[in-house]
C-alpha cells in the first residue's frame, strides 16, 4: 500500500512538499531549519549525522515525510542510550551505526512524521507498522543495531506503541502562562519564600549596568549575529571542551530564511568611561511559534552571578507574558528550573532494537525507567513554588 524511500538531502524533497506535510508551526521541523543544518555542514558525514530523510508514497502521491539520520555516535540526541551502547560493546557487538528520527541537537517536542491530511487514523497506523518493516530492512543492509524516534508528539507515541515499538518516557520543564499581565503577577502566585528567592537572584545583577534587548530575526545584523556566535562558542567550550555543534554559517542561514521565528536577546553592559558607552557581553537565541517561546542557545563573554538565569529564564518569562505566549520551553533537563516556576512535563521516544536478547532487556529497562520517572515527576510537582490551592 505504501512505498518508502530515503533521500540524502532535504532539497530532494523540496520545501513546498515538505511544508505541505510537516507544516510551519514548529520552527524546528521547518524545511528551512533542517536545510540550514545541511548547507552549513552542521550535519553530514563529518559530524556523524548523515541525512536519510524518509519519503512515503501511495499511488505516486507523497503522503508522509520523516526527518532521519544515520548516526555513528549518540551525541546531540538528549535521549540517552550510552548504557545500551556500552552493553553491546561488553558483548563484543556493534551498536553503531543506528538510525535516528530526530531534529539534530534539538530536544524539542513536535511532529516527527508529517502525514497527509488525506490519511485516516487507520491508514496512519498501517503506515507506521510498514515503516518499521522498511527501517528493519535498512538496518540489516547497513549492519545497524536500532532505530530511535525522539521527542515526538503524544499522538505519535500512541501510533508507535500500537505498532509494537518500545516506548520510553522522559521529562522536561516548561513554564506555563496562566494569564499573567506582568512578571509581578507571576511572582504573586508563589509562596513568599520562593518569591523572595527569585527577587534576590535578580537583584544580583543590579548595579552591573546591564541592559537586555530582544531583536526580531528580520532586524538582526551580521555584527550582532557574530557577537552571539562568539558567546555561544566560548560558553560551549568552557562547558564541554569544544566550540559547539553549530556554526556561524548555520545561524546566518537561519536568520536569512526564517527570521520571523527568531528572537535574539543581546545583553550589554555600560562602561565606566565618561561617555557611558555600552558593549555587548552576552546573548541568547530564542525561537517563537504561535503560542510557544523556545529558549535554545546562549553564551557569555563575562562571568556574572545570576546572568544565566536572568538571560535564559527570567527574560524569557517576561517576553512570553508581554507577547501572550502560553508556554516557555527553556531547553532540556535542569530540575533547578522547578523552583523558578517551570513544571515537569512528559516527553516521549520510541525504539526498535534488532537483537532479540537486547530488545527484551531494553524493554524491561524502559518499563522500570517509566515508573521511576513518574515518581520523580510527582516529587518535583510537590516542590513547585506556587501557593497551594
Amino acid at each position: 500500500m505504501f512505498e518508502f524511500q530515503y533521500v540524502s538531502h532535504i532539497e530532494q524533497i523540496s520545501e513546498s512538499r515538505w511544508t505541505a506535510l510537516m507544516g510551519r508551526e514548529n520552527p524546528f521541523t521547518r524545511y528551512a531549519f533542517l536545510s540550514a543544518l545541511e548547507t552549513s555542514c552542521s550535519v553530514g558525514m563529518e559530524s556523524g549525522w548523515v541525512p536519510m530523510h524518509v519519503m512515503v508514497h501511495r499511488a505516486q502521491e507523497l503522503v508522509a515525510v520523516m526527518p532521519m539520520y544515520l548516526k555513528t555516535h549518540s551525541y546531540g540526541e538528549y535521549v540517552f542510550d550510552w548504557a545500551w551502547a556500552q552493553a553491546y560493546e561488553r558483548h563484543q557487538l556493534e551498536y553503531y551505526p543506528k538510525l535516528v528520527s530526530a531534529i539534530p541537537f534539538t530536544p524539542i517536542g513536535g511532529k516527527r512524521i508529517g502525514f497527509s491530511d488525506r490519511l485516516s487514523v487507520e491508514q496512519r497506523q498501517q503506515l507506521t507498522v510498514q515503516l518499521g518493516d522498511y527501517l528493519g530492512q535498512l538496518l540489516e543492509k547497513i549492519g545497524g543495531s536500532s532505530w530511535h524516534h525522539l521527542f515526538h508528539t503524544k499522538a505519535e507515541q500512541q501510533l508507535l506503541a500500537n505498532a509494537g515499538y518500545l516506548t520510553r518516557m522522559g521529562t522536561q520543564f516548561h513554564w506555563h502562562n496562566r494569564g499573567y499581565h506582568d512578571f509581578d503577577a507571576f511572582l504573586a502566585q508563589m509562596s513568599s519564600r520562593k518569591r523572595k528567592n527569585i527577587l534576590k537572584e535578580r537583584r544580583q545583577l543590579l548595579g552591573k549596568r546591564l541592559s537586555f534587548r530582544f531583536i526580531e530575526g528580520q532586524d538582526v545584523n551580521l555584527s550582532q549575529l557574530q557577537h552571539f556566535s562568539r558567546c555561544y562558542q566560548a560558553t560551549y567550550y568552557k562547558r564541554s571542551g569544544h566550540s559547539g555543534y553549530l556554526n556561524l554559517a548555520f545561524f546566518t542561514e537561519l536568520v536569512a530564511s526564517m527570521g520571523d521565528a527568531i528572537r535574539l536577546l543581546i545583553v550589554s553592559q555600560e562602561t565606566e568611561q565618561a561617555e557611558q558607552t555600552t558593549i555587548p557581553i552576552a546573548a541568547a537565541l530564542y525561537f517563537v511559534s504561535e503560542d510557544t517561546l523556545y529558549g535554545r542557545y546562549w553564551g557569555t563573554l563575562v562571568e556574572l552571578d545570576g546572568l544565566h538565569f536572568e538571560t535564559c529564564y527570567y527574560q524569557g518569562i517576561e517576553y512570553a507574558i508581554a507577547h501572550g505566549l502560553q508556554t516557555f520551553d527553556a531547553g532540556a533537563q535542569g530540575e533547578h528550573k522547578v523552583l523558578r516556576g517551570f513544571e515537569p512535563i512528559e516527553t516521549y521516544s520510541a525504539h526498535e532494537i534488532m537483537h532479540d536478547g537486547f530488545r527484551a532487556a531494553i524493554e524491561d529497562f524502559t518499563l522500570q525507567e517509566k515508573r521511576q520517572i513518574a515518581i520523580y515527576m510527582e516529587q518535583l510537582r510537590a516542590v513547585l513554588p506556587y501557593k497551594k490551592a
